[in-house]
């Protein structure tokens, strides 16, 4: 009798059958092309636990082709943060953005942190990048939002162990700056269940409680309420899978097809049909604007095994989006600027 093929091995074949026989580029497409710059962009740092899970990925190529921001700074951060360093680097260079510096958090092991995107940097040397490369990026991150002439907005999709610690090193950093997070469970959890200890909370919540606390300029956080509810399924999707001509999104699938036979929290036999959860880009829309979101002003505590919970009477304010007022609109919007339109 023949052994068993396991499923690892089924999906790896299926991903390389993928790679190798792509669809066509979608008609009207210009390759990698960028959307219409406005005439005023936000200054972005992307903090990152980027190449565990995909949706950061799809965060950071959302971000280069959202036309409101200017990416200026990524940080990595939890785990192996020269691994995730080196995945952002190949990335902005093949967006061209090799004008983004690229910052190296304090690695961690605090978490059991997998490397699902290991194989697709592989021969890609960070040395190598055109841009900066920061050995020590939190001190980097500091020198840059100390010397910015306008607010920064950072953008939080991970657990904040560096910037905790940049805060330590240099207080003032948090008055000239928004933090936008994707943080925290507070009526919803993990696939609409109960309020649940997410993961970017969990890892360090002594880290979130610190940096939930500083003066930021403003606080707007996206729970598992909003954004565990986002992903891309249909023509949304579809798009983004045919456009082989644009070297970005190219790398986006490709990273994707990496990813989906070395997971190991999901069984994504999907992934030539739909995304997973695309957690992080909630946040990225939230640094842009909030018209499709219900947001509310509330008091809110970090236990100490990660949960995020209402506290009128002790906890830290932050406005947080709670509820979706139109999340199609949302998703169909994601999938256009992924695309440059």
């Amino acid at each position: 009798m023949p052994p068993l093929v396991s499923r690892r091995c089924v999906l790896q074949t299926f991903a390389l059958i993928a790679l190798t026989t792509w669809c066509e580029p979608v008609r009207g497409q210009v390759d990698g092309a960028p959307a219409a710059v406005t005439a005023h962009r936000i200054p972005v740092v992307f903090h990152t636990d980027l190449g565990t899970d995909i949706d950061d990925t799809w965060a950071l190529v959302q971000i280069l082709r959202s036309p409101e921001l200017d990416l200026k700074f990524v940080l990595t951060d939890t785990g192996d943060t020269r691994y995730r360093a080196t995945i952002a680097a190949k990335l902005l260079e093949i967006a061209g953005r090799s004008d983004v510096a690229v910052g190296i958090g304090r690695p961690s092991t605090t978490a059991d942190q997998p490397l699902n995107q290991q194989p697709w940097i592989k021969g890609y040397e960070l040395a190598h990048y055109p841009g900066k490369v920061y050995d020590d990026g939190v001190d980097a991150l500091v020198e840059f939002v100390m010397g910015s002439k306008e607010p920064v907005t950072i953008i939080s999709a991970s657990a904040v162990t560096s910037l905790a610690l940049a805060l330590d090193r240099e207080p003032r950093i948090a008055p000239k700056c928004r933090f936008v997070g994707m943080h925290g469970s507070i009526d919803i959890g993990y696939g609409g269940g109960k309020p649940a200890a997410e993961w970017n909370v969990k890892v360090d919540p002594a880290a979130l409680r610190k940096v939930l606390h500083a003066p930021w300029r403003d606080v707007i956080l996206t729970p598992l309420d909003t954004c565990g509810a986002v992903s891309l399924q249909g023509e949304n999707y579809h798009s983004i899978w045919c456009a082989t001509g644009d070297p970005l999104l190219r790398a986006l699938i490709e990273n994707y097809c990496v990813f989906a036979p070395r997971v190991t929290w999901m069984n994504c036999d999907f992934f030539a049909t739909r995304s997973t959860t695309l957690f992080d880009c909630v946040a990225v829309y939230l640094a842009t604007s909030e018209a499709l979101v219900e947001t509310q002003t509330m008091h809110l505590r970090i236990t100490d095994d990660g949960f995020t919970v209402r506290d009128p009477a002790n906890g830290v304010t932050a406005r947080v989006a709670l509820r979706w007022k139109d999340r199609a609109a949302f998703e169909a919007l994601l999938a256009r600027r992924l695309l440059g339109r």
